[in-house]
């Protein structure tokens, strides 16, 4: 930027002469831009471009019929056994104890606050292996090479059975409630960790009546999904559907619609982004390794 020459005219008496005499003098004055310093304290943001994970690849050739993958061993059988037992003994000692202290409420309301936090539960852990991690990652890499395979296959949890889709939460919860079950003798805490790991437990087979048919859904189930204590198939239907960052709880979906109004999930994306780089997989456009595949004809079977 500069500015114009100014003009100004004094009037300047010479010594010798009386005579005014009149003298002109140019003023002219000129800026330019300069760069502002930057303070040594003063913070600098540079962009950092960061590379998202690999997404995770499935196999290309889903199960067929009668595939190994789907079906029980007695490992699955006994860890299921296993499981339910713990949860059994847990649920018989909270009734036991209600009925010796003679207090009902506390352990039916502890059993209620465990059956909603399962729901919670279920859908913080089915977010996390949605969004990160690969088949590489310890501990949950199997099943998060699991779970984009039922969204590339999502029919195929039908064709699981009973033990093969519960045994891995069965094995956990064994190991988990079994402690409790020996030492702790509280029917408030009894009630609250029986039905909180039965819940976790069962969610996956919860999910999978949430695929299933209507029609092919025994009764008793359906109703209870119609009433909202099991996840409906319609609900859980829209996380299978563009842009599968929503409705991630599976046990009853109660806190579905609190979680996606109030974008927990994206803020808690962000705080992961920010602090450590990461973006999720559900920032990305669905590639062919988990979008949905069609059930074709031959891979129907009779349930």
């Amino acid at each position: 930027m500069s500015i114009l020459p100014q003009h100004n005219h004094y009037l300047t008496r010479s010594p010798t002469h009386n005579p005014w005499h009149r003298k002109r003098i140019i003023c002219s004055a000129t800026t330019t831009p300069t760069k502002p310093k930057s303070s040594p304290n003063q913070l600098t943001f540079e962009p950092q471009f960061v590379t998202p994970p690999n997404l995770v690849t499935s196999s290309s050739t889903p199960p067929v019929l009668n595939d190994p993958s789907l079906q029980s061993t007695w490992s699955h059988r006994t860890w299921v056994a296993t499981g339910c037992t713990t949860v059994l003994v847990s649920l018989a000692k909270a009734i036991a104890g209600a009925g010796d202290s003679h207090i009902w409420l506390e352990p039916m309301l502890a059993g209620y606050i465990g059956y909603i936090l399962a729901d919670l539960g279920s859908g913080v852990y089915h977010w996390g292996i949605d969004n990160y991690g690969d088949g590489s990652t310890p501990i949950f890499g199997n099943q998060i090479e699991a779970f984009q395979g039922h969204h590339k296959w999502p029919w195929t949890i039908t064709r699981r059975q009973f033990a093969n889709n519960l045994h891995a939460l069965a094995r956990t919860v064994a190991f988990f409630v079994l402690p409790v079950d020996l030492v702790c003798n509280d029917p408030i805490v009894n009630a609250f960790v029986g039905v909180l790991a039965g819940c976790i437990m069962f969610s996956q087979q919860f999910h999978a009546w949430a695929h299933g048919t209507k029609s092919k859904l025994p009764p008793i189930v359906v109703a209870l999904q119609d009433v909202g204590l099991f996840v409906s198939r319609s609900q859980h239907g829209a996380h299978h559907r563009q842009p599968y960052n929503n409705n991630y709880c599976i046990v009853s979906g109660v806190w579905n619609e609190f979680l996606d109004k109030n974008k927990v999930f994206e803020a808690l994306e962000m705080a992961l982004y920010f602090k450590l780089g990461v973006r999720p997989r559900s920032w990305s456009e669905p590639t062919t390794d988990w979008t949905e595949e069609t059930e074709t004809a031959s891979q129907v079977a009779v349930q």
